[in-house]
């Protein structure tokens, strides 16, 4: 194989069998439902620990090497759409967090955006193509120097991470990486990478000892993988408490941090200037404790430093705490629900019997809920663990 991307045509015709009426509906179906499944099947079940209020510095390679076309059209390009994609993910499941933006080109770090918590602000900065041309060496201490730096005045509640991508296997550093690498374990940042030439030694020794991920892209869809894992918060490592504070236990207690819920103001009310841009406008938050105006949440206020927050979005980052439990794909002869039809949907189970149904997909189509019991179809099964994190049948 001379290219990456020829894999995935590679006698791709030998995973899908016609069934009795010689249609393939009933594999291609099958293929996405054990693709979507396999996701949240490796996820843990059980409740872990997490910070939900995360900062992120996506770090983007821009240097010659992304011109390569073994991804297509190049990587550059695919790289600017997977992070687009990324950045809307990750902001619909991490409404708290923030993400910053800094490019690697022409052995310096370049800062194309600031920490903003406006999905729309972030996409703008990588929305202009002509501005992010590649050129040059990349240089992975000079760009993770930047990340750190604004990340400095960061509170300890929240998490401090830094996503590499990249593609060189190269990088032109002006001083000693490791004593890099060792502030940011200093400093508690996770570094993760999404390497898309080859496994470097040093990228590897960066994300053991922050504690991140690292992963080396085959081809376009692993890319997309390997960028859609990293979005869940990650898992807090159990450190050890202050003497005094209790023998043989390994967590760390519990901090309580203040928020405020906003008051916001209609269209409809007398324009006012606001805190974050001096300018005149209509709508807007009024922060609860100095009633200052701001533009967006959630954001820290200006004026009183408080956190600004939206029951909402405190909400929907609840479900990482709580993850909704993986339902039982069920065989033909553990079928106990007498009813025929899907509990969520209505929608009719399928009557036919699937033989070449795999490990984690039911050959009936029916998956049930270790909790309440009730059988769900696969699209149900998926659209519970992935988009309302809650099942209809027990609420849990």
């Amino acid at each position: 194989q001379a290219y990456t991307w020829e894999a995935s045509y590679t006698r791709s015709w030998d995973t899908v069998q016609e069934d009795e009426a010689g249609s393939l509906q009933s594999s291609i179906e099958e293929l996405m439902a054990r693709g979507r499944r396999r996701r949240y099947l490796l996820a843990p079940a059980a409740a872990i620990r997490r910070t939900i209020i995360r900062h992120l510095v996506l770090l983007l390679d821009l240097s010659a090497s992304m011109m390569d076309r073994d991804m297509r059209p190049t990587r550059f390009d695919l790289m600017l759409q997977y992070a687009r994609e990324f950045i809307a993910e990750w902001f619909d499941q991490n409404p708290l967090g923030q993400i910053g933006v800094v490019g690697m080109r022409a052995g310096i770090g370049e800062r194309i955006g600031e920490m903003s918590g406006n999905p729309q602000d972030v996409l703008k900065y990588i929305a202009e193509r002509h501005k992010l041309e590649p050129t040059g060496e990349p240089s992975l201490q000079n760009a993770i120097e930047m990340a750190r730096s604004s990340m400095n005045h960061l509170p300890t509640h929240s998490s401090r991470e830094i996503l590499i991508i990249f593609g060189s296997l190269t990088t032109c550093d002006p001083g000693n990486i490791h004593d890099t690498i060792d502030t940011c374990v200093k400093n508690k940042i996770r570094i993760s990478v999404v390497a898309l030439a080859a496994e470097m030694k040093v990228c590897r020794e960066l994300c053991n000892k922050t504690g991140g991920q690292f992963g080396v892209a085959m081809n376009e869809g692993h890319f997309k993988d390997l960028l859609f894992e990293l979005i869940p918060p990650p898992a807090q490592h159990a450190t050890s408490r202050v003497a005094g504070a209790g023998t043989g236990s390994s967590n760390p207690a519990a901090d309580l941090m203040m928020m405020g819920f906003p008051t916001r103001l209609p269209d409809a009310t007398a324009p006012t200037l606001c805190v974050c841009h001096s300018e005149l406008k209509s709508e807007g938050f009024l922060c609860p404790r100095c009633l200052s105006k701001v533009c967006d949440v959630p954001t820290d206020c200006d004026i009183c430093g408080l956190m600004i927050v939206s029951s909402p979005h405190l909400a929907r980052s609840y479900h990482h705490l709580f993850p909704v439990k993986p339902y039982d794909a069920l065989p033909y002869g553990d079928v106990t629900d007498p009813s025929s039809s899907c509990h969520a949907c209505s929608r009719p189970f399928p009557t036919a019997v699937s033989a070449s149904a795999t490990e984690g997909v039911s050959p009936v189509g029916r998956y049930k809920c270790p909790e309440c019991h009730h059988d769900f179809c696969a699209d149900c099964d998926v659209f519970v663990h992935d988009v309302i994190h809650c099942c209809p049948g027990c609420g849990n």
